[in-house]
């Protein structure tokens, strides 16, 4: 290796003695570059399953707290559903009404199943004598002449805690439904709840050929995320592995560098999942995104070194000489990258879901573990290989060249251009509707998705908020006050449009005084008297068989109930109007005591969008800012780190006013994309301004020459890695679970407008300000920094 004798700055001095250390001590760092990817990832013996969809939700999150607190009361009603419907009729034969009996039956020997609701055990009332009897709806399906078929169904369609509930107007179908409560941090529950729901379904299907059954719940949606996560680590992995190695190939054309930028890339990818499990992170469906991410994002410290190595041999360096120079003018940009790209992903902890927090963490560990293998493994890697050189130019250098003589020309007509598109993109993204709904989440070719339509279009509404109205001190609920206002509440709801179904304990006890007086249909309401409430709700549990008890409507003092309201599908913004519309009714005509929220997961995901992006807009403030301050800093100037603001903000305006145009609606996942793609986005400014200031210092060029040095410098580099990138990032589309497939089209969208404002906004910008005078000179202390 020939060492010129070259005067170089203070930092690049520090940077030519690594490389050649590098270099000369290649094996060991090859050797140390490996048994840290084998450290790391020697953590993946911890790696757990994390199905629980409250992991979507922080530790703080109100309605979370708002949720749990009400499970305490009345314990957890996480649920596992079958839906039956008759291929032909509605449900009132009696090969259907079987079919309900048999999975009633089976539905009990679900895995941690603690309640079973269907039409068969409804626990129906009746009065014999003077006696009240209690007695399952359907005892025997298999001896159901017209006669009870017509009793059941006129029963069944008569009872308001049945019709909409459990079978709607229509018969079209009828729901059997299985609470569950999985132990306390378990790992895997849904999933083997989920597996033996499925095995009743299958072997429904074998014994009633003539029925349609379909699964759905809260059970199977965690299980479903968790079976869509394990499947995109299988199938997207892989696709981008295979889709990145074909571009660096016929960009780089080179198959050592290809192999050795692919290799940082694997290693970085293994070090961040490995360090992640070691830190206990659990494996879901936003940590399975990770390792995809930082695929794409690991090569682009890569493919910038590669090409400035390539240009440097092409010019005539040896093969270590053009390493050593490819490190010294790569390695400030390189570093400034990875870091403004990890404070871009760090700053996903200011998000309330702590899955997105897990991203974050896992993927900013990832960037810093590609930086770091970038300049140590990569460089002697390619040091002990014939790394081939095309000595002719590349048609991407050639190509630069004419566009940066272009772009100077024209670049008013551009600067305006430019400006015109970001003020147009920007008025379009106040359009936008947050909207998160459970039908959305999943793409429609899962089964999940399936069975939930299925259901929705035969029992509208399966949303639910939950409300528990406090009575006073204990056995207060049978004061007839309480029970009039909860009634009232009731009709109030029934009424409103929004609404398929109140399950409230009124209608129990206007059952149980009709009952109670001779099935007296005029006697359909409630009980004048404390103590006739009081011994009604008494006679009435000690009836229930066990498992269908009302622990899961009345708190053990008997001083609250809880009300269940069953809504049709809304967009999150709805929901959120629903509950406080609710809210206003109970301050309006209930005591203060009643004056309570709806709390269910249907609201928790409702409110979901809404806080991730208040967190986020705090988070990517202060991203915004550390950046800005860090390039200042780091290119010593103030002025250009407060420019860098404007192409670095640009592309985000722009994505989202065309996701504005394209889809209209953003879930919750969308509200991380401006935090992830700022990192991102911050590639192609620090390399550009780091070659225009290396122009304008070095080479005393003025603003429109250093220009010209910059594109033609980095720019086909910075084509080659945002090509990938959008390739990269558009693999994630092909994700069943909406959370993937918007953030990864979002973020290709990002960085697609981020190459108009690399290409034509910031050269354009750096003219103007800076004019066409030549460079002042840099004092020496300024140039030895």
């Amino acid at each position: 290796m020939q060492h010129e004798h070259v005067s170089y700055a203070r930092g690049d001095r520090f940077v030519v003695a690594y490389a050649h250390a590098l270099l000369r001590w290649r094996w060991a760092a090859l050797v140390l570059s490996l048994l840290a990817v084998a450290a790391a990832g020697y953590g993946a013996r911890y790696a757990h399953v994390r199905a629980d969809y409250r992991y979507n939700f922080g530790e703080r999150n109100p309605q979370l707290l708002a949720f749990e607190a009400m499970e305490k009361v009345y314990g957890k009603n996480d649920s596992l559903i079958f839906f039956v419907s008759p291929r032909e009729g509605d449900v009132w034969n009696a090969s259907t009404l079987e079919s309900v009996v048999w999975l009633t039956e089976r539905a009990w020997q679900v895995p941690y199943s603690t309640r079973v609701d269907s039409l068969s055990n409804y626990q129906h009332t009746e009065a014999e004598e003077d006696d009240l009897v209690v007695a399952d709806l359907i005892e025997d399906g298999t001896a159901l002449d017209a006669a009870a078929l017509a009793r059941i169904r006129d029963i069944a369609l008569g009872e308001p805690q049945i019709v909409g509930k459990l079978v709607p107007p229509s018969g079209a179908g009828t729901a059997v439904a299985v609470t569950v409560q999985t132990p306390e941090g378990s790992s895997g529950a849904e999933l083997e709840v989920t597996a033996f729901g499925r095995e009743v379904a299958a072997e429904f299907r074998e014994r009633f050929p003539d029925q349609e059954l379909a699964l759905s719940g809260l059970v199977v949606m965690s299980a479903t995320f968790e079976e869509t996560a394990r499947d995109d680590l299988a199938t997207l992995v892989p696709l981008m592995y295979a889709v990145l190695i074909l571009m660096l190939f016929v960009f780089l054309r080179s198959g050592w560098g290809t192999a050795g930028t692919m290799c940082v890339a694997a290693f970085a990818a293994i070090t961040a999942m490995g360090l992640g499990f070691w830190m206990g992170v659990p494996f879901t469906q936003g940590s399975s995104v990770a390792p995809t991410i930082i695929l794409t994002i690991a090569i682009a410290d890569g493919v910038h070194i590669l090409v400035s190595f390539a240009k440097e041999r092409r010019a005539g360096r040896e093969h270590a000489d053009a390493l050593v120079e490819s490190l010294r003018l790569n390695w400030q940009p390189v570093f400034l990258t990875s870091l403004t790209t990890a404070i871009g992903f760090l700053s996903l902890n200011y998000s309330d879901n702590a899955m997105f927090r897990d991203l974050g963490n896992l993927t900013a560990m990832g960037v810093i573990a590609a930086w770091l293998y970038s300049i140590t493994f990569l460089p002697a890697f390619i040091s002990l290989t014939p790394y081939r050189i095309h000595p002719e130019r590349s048609v991407a250098g050639i190509s630069m060249e004419r566009f940066a003589d272009w772009l100077v020309l024209r670049r008013r007509r551009v600067l305006v251009g430019v400006s015109l598109l970001l003020v147009g993109m920007g008025a379009l993204v106040p359009r936008i509707e947050l909207n998160d709904t459970f039908t959305s989440m999943f793409a429609e070719r899962l089964e999940f998705r399936r069975h939930l339509d299925f259901m929705s279009a035969r029992l509208p509404g399966l949303y639910m908020f939950q409300y528990s109205l406090p009575a006073g001190e204990s056995d207060a609920i049978n004061d007839p006050a309480y029970w009039a206002t909860l009634d009232a509440f009731a009709a109030w709801l029934r009424d409103q449009p929004e609404v398929t179904h109140v399950n409230t304990l009124s209608d129990t006890m206007k059952r149980l005084n009709r009952s109670m007086h001779g099935d007296d249909p005029t006697a359909y309401h409630l009980p004048a008297e404390r103590e006739q409430s009081a011994q009604y709700l008494l006679l009435y549990e000690m009836s229930l068989p066990y498992g269908l008890d009302l622990n899961n409507q009345i708190n053990v003092k008997r001083s609250a109930t809880k009300v269940t309201v069953t809504i049709r599908t809304l967009s999150s913004r709805e929901m959120r109007e629903l509950d406080e519309r609710i809210q206003g009714w109970l301050r309006a005509h209930a005591p203060p005591a009643m004056h309570v929220g709806g709390a269910s997961p249907t609201l928790m995901f409702a409110h979901m969008s809404e806080r991730n992006v208040n967190s986020m807009i705090q988070g990517t403030a202060i991203a915004f800012a550390l950046i800005s301050l860090v390039l200042g800093f780091s290119l010593r100037s103030a002025r250009l780190g407060v420019l860098s603001l404007i192409p670095n903000v640009g592309p985000t305006v722009i994505a989202f006013g065309v996701w504005s145009l394209l889809i209209g609606e953003a879930g919750f996942s969308v509200a991380m994309v401006s935090a992830c793609s700022l990192g991102i986005i911050v590639d192609a400014t620090v390399h550009f301004l780091s070659k225009y200031l290396r122009a304008r210092r070095e080479r005393a060029a003025n603003a429109e020459e250093a220009v010209r040095y910059a594109i033609s410098t980095v720019g086909a580099a910075l084509w080659i890695t945002f090509l990938v990138l959008i390739i990269g990032f558009s693999v994630l589309t092909l994700s069943p679970v909406e959370m993937n497939s918007h953030f990864g089209l979002l973020i290709a969208i990002t960085i697609g407008a981020a190459l108009i404002t690399a290409f034509l906004l910031l050269p354009t910008l750096l003219i103007e300000i800076d004019g066409e005078a030549d460079a002042e000179p840099v004092p020496d202390a300024a140039r030895a920094t």
